[in-house]
């Protein structure tokens, strides 16, 4: 166990216990400062992957525990960001160190909160919001109106299109956040919620909604599935019949999302790869 691990251990059984934020010494908060700035420099993060399958992702529980007690130790504080006046118990989150690694936040509407990270040769376009404990990789795109909630892990050159909205997962800490791996790229207005996770380049088309309560129709394996798609798989939205079909207020049948999963042809994936001149 690593000295940030057993301090947060330590500060979470104080915790739940009954220290409150009245409660908290310059101790505590400085092992909240040091567990931010070890999340905002990647040296910890929110999950992990222990195996090949995507399915092998397990939560830090330690880790959620950490964020959560940023907010449970902390006192709401007035801040400003912007011109804007809000109220939170963190600021958001220097940038300064994006800039040596080749990142950048476009003006006008990018926030980051304390205690995300982002990889090099990011791209955050605004508005978008990245949300505590949020892991962004080498090479990502964040796109306009996007959202990255807590927790969530991108791997390295991932697409999200326009206007996509990418769950976060805090509470209960033993579950694990959605997880998108290296080089999947999300069609605008996608959602991905409730620790949803989907295979490396994977390609899914624009509104598709991916939760573990949807069922995913993998026609390459030919199976239903459901919390994951597999690796290297064309996903799409299509409406299957719902099992109140017969019921009288539905005249005419009732149908329910599910989603369709095909291979990816070479061409489709290469027509998706990074565009380096963004970068350069």
């Amino acid at each position: 166990m690593s000295t940030i691990e057993s301090e947060i251990t330590d500060l979470w059984n104080r915790y739940d216990d009954g220290l409150s934020a009245d409660d908290a010494t310059d101790d505590d908060l400085a092992t909240l400062e040091a567990f931010l700035e070890s999340l905002e420099a990647g040296e910890i993060r929110a999950a992990e992957k222990t195996g090949e399958a995507v399915t092998s992702w397990e939560a830090n529980a330690w880790v959620k525990q950490g964020i959560l007690l940023n907010f449970g130790l902390r006192h709401t504080e007035a801040r400003n960001y912007g011109g804007v006046a809000y109220h939170d118990v963190l600021p958001l989150r220097e940038t300064a160190d994006l800039n040596e690694r080749g990142t950048r936040n476009t003006p006008d509407g990018t926030a980051i909160r304390r205690g995300a990270y982002l990889g090099s040769d990011c791209i955050m376009m605004s508005p978008s919001f990245v949300n505590i404990g949020a892991y962004i990789g080498d090479g990502t795109l964040v796109d306009s109106c996007d959202t990255v909630g807590s927790c969530a892990q991108l791997g390295e050159n991932v697409k999200l299109g326009a206007n996509t909205l990418i769950g976060g997962v805090l509470e209960p800490v033993e579950g694990a956040p959605v997880i998108i791996e290296d080089g999947v790229s999300l069609g605008a207005g996608c959602r991905v919620t409730s620790g949803f996770k989907i295979g490396e380049n994977s390609i899914v088309g624009e509104n598709t909604l991916l939760t573990p309560r949807i069922p995913v129709y993998d026609l390459v394996e030919e199976e239903i599935i459901y919390g994951h798609l597999p690796s290297e798989r064309r996903a799409f939205t299509r409406y299957v019949e719902s099992s109140v079909s017969d019921h009288d207020l539905f005249e005419g049948g009732a149908y329910k999302p599910a989603v369709v999963a095909t291979g990816v042809e070479q061409e489709t994936l290469e027509a998706t790869q990074r565009e380096d001149a963004l970068r350069d």
